[in-house]
């Protein structure tokens, strides 16, 4: 969207292909706790939509369930008094907001058309993109094309280079890429890790279906092979979930229910975690207004389906909604087990139970979303790929388009038996950064002899361990912005944008209010 607005600045046509039916990923599905790192990295449009949310709840009419007062002074830790933009919001009011944005420009919007991913779906003449196709047959042709999906669909079928997983740490010289596993220490009573410290059992969860007997086979979803060596690459994908928006009105909630097919055994490790000694909540439950929240995976055993999307990248549309609708039976019933299983401790129980979801945010009527937080799927591979050392700022790019500021992040990928017959999650990192960073123009354009006309503003040329940095809402609306911009000044130059000069895209950038230092 933020592409689409630029490029309607810049006056020129364009038609923005919306697969879905709701507009706004998962800034307008669940993601309201803005992850920023440092909010002056952010600017343009993407700050524009900040400035506006909170232009949006300085109205009163949109303060339903509580007082704009009770929220900002009690509920909230991310705005400041005196900011000009606000960074927590509803689903609802980021919809809304976009959709303001959109009616001042001239951008069409189709909505419910998907790419054709087979050898029809993209025609190219001398590298140069002619048309897409959808799988409705409907075919458009222009003079740019982007891709500003979560998957990477248009690039993969474009021919263009990427990969999926994380790759090994001698590939890059990285040092948290790969494999971050566990090792429990009996003298110690704990794991040990240089880096995946956070979001683990307790010690000594058992994993077997009866404890102690290996015979009985392992628990759901819990690995028969290894984490593998330490630091070495893989093609598994770090988990996702849903952005929960809850609510604790009794007036909009939606209590959670037992799905249909719900099994006690998939909630086993999380009942076990507390036999074991859990004393606290598996959610970061952050506050957005109206008294609701954004809702993420927190703990061992969370949100966090750990293991079950790793054929989400390439699959189908449909084996891709099989895997959605598994990710959300899962943690419906989840969320069921926290609240009202009777083998759960009774202070969980009284804390989930006041909860539910929000009956006013989501097109569905039970309160769930359809987006899904793909947080990592393909990666492009292009004439620079963003690494570990452009995060820590040991390199820096010289064609900035867009600053990045949050920390190097992944969630866990993969849940195995330890040596000692326990319980362990592989994959967490958190590593901070020192300061805003640039990303580089050439990490958003595929190589030259692959696509002249094509930017990819979201699933960018990175590692796995550097797109655990920049992939953050913010920094994709930035950069969506500045891929508009290259390609729009692409136009006018009649050129590729490979051969566009840096300084001139600089310029305009700085015109349109991008931070690049």
């Amino acid at each position: 969207m933020a592409a689409a607005i630029q490029a309607s600045r810049m006056n020129k046509s364009v038609l923005l292909i919306e697969p879905s039916f709701r507009l706004g990923g998962l800034t307008t599905g669940g993601l309201g706790a803005t992850d920023i790192g440092n909010k002056q990295a952010i600017g343009g449009i993407a700050r524009e939509f900040y400035q506006q949310i909170k232009e949006y709840y300085a109205q009163d009419e949109n303060w339903k369930w509580e007082k704009r007062e009770e929220y900002m002074t009690g509920r909230q830790a991310r705005n400041k008094e005196g900011e000009d933009a606000m960074w927590t919001f509803e689903p609802s009011a980021a919809l809304q907001v976009y959709l303001q944005m959109l009616a001042k420009e001239k951008v069409e919007i189709l909505f419910g058309e998907r790419l054709l991913r087979t050898d029809a779906g993209v025609k190219k003449s001398d590298g140069v993109i002619q048309t897409i196709t959808m799988e409705s047959g409907k075919t458009f042709s222009g003079r740019m094309f982007m891709d500003a999906t979560y998957e990477g669909d248009l690039l993969a079928t474009a021919g263009v280079s990427y990969t999926v997983g994380r790759e090994g740490n001698k590939q890059y010289k990285e040092s948290l890429n790969g494999v971050q596993a566990n090792f429990y220490s009996p003298t110690l009573g704990n794991k040990v890790s240089h880096n995946a410290i956070n979001h683990n059992f307790v010690a000594r969860v058992d994993p077997y279906i009866e404890k102690g007997n290996p015979e009985s086979g392992l628990l759901p979803n819990i690995s028969y092979q290894g984490p593998g060596i330490d630091g070495e690459g893989d093609n598994k994908v770090q988990a996702y979930c849903f952005r929960m928006c809850l609510t604790d009105h009794p007036d909009n909630r939606i209590p959670f229910h037992k799905p249909q097919g719900y099994d006690e055994k998939n909630y086993e490790l999380l009942i076990r975690n507390y036999e074991a000694g859990e004393k606290t909540l598996p959610w970061i439950n952050s506050a957005m207004p109206n008294r609701k929240t954004d809702t993420n995976n927190r703990l061992g055993f969370s949100t966090d389906f750990i293991g079950q999307n790793y054929d989400y990248p390439e699959a189908s549309y449909e084996e891709r909604e099989k895997i959605v609708e598994a990710h959300r039976n899962y943690q419906q019933g989840l969320m069921w087990t926290l609240a009202y299983h009777p083998r759960m401790p009774e202070w969980v129980r009284d804390v989930y139970s006041k909860w539910g979801m929000s009956k006013d945010e989501f097109e569905r009527g039970d309160g769930w979303q359809n987006q899904l937080y793909i947080r990592e799927a393909r990666r492009m591979i292009s004439d620079l790929v963003m690494t570990q050392y452009h995060c820590e700022g040991l390199e820096k790019v010289d064609d900035g388009i867009g600053l990045a500021a949050y920390g190097m992040d992944s969630h866990h990928i993969q849940r195995y038996v330890d040596a000692n017959g326990y319980v362990q999650n592989e994959g967490n990192v958190e590593a901070r950064v020192e300061g805003p960073y640039p990303i580089s123009y050439r990490a958003i354009i595929p190589k030259k002899s692959e696509a002249k006309n094509l930017l990819v503003p979201v699933c960018v040329s990175a590692s796995h361990i550097a797109f655990g940095s920049i992939r953050m809402e913010p920094v994709f609306m930035v950069l969506g912005q500045s891929a508009a911009i290259a390609a729009s000044l692409s136009i006018d130059e009649e050129i590729a944008v490979q051969d566009l000069p840096y300084e001139k895209l600089k310029s305009v950038l700085l015109t349109h209010k991008q931070r690049l230092e």
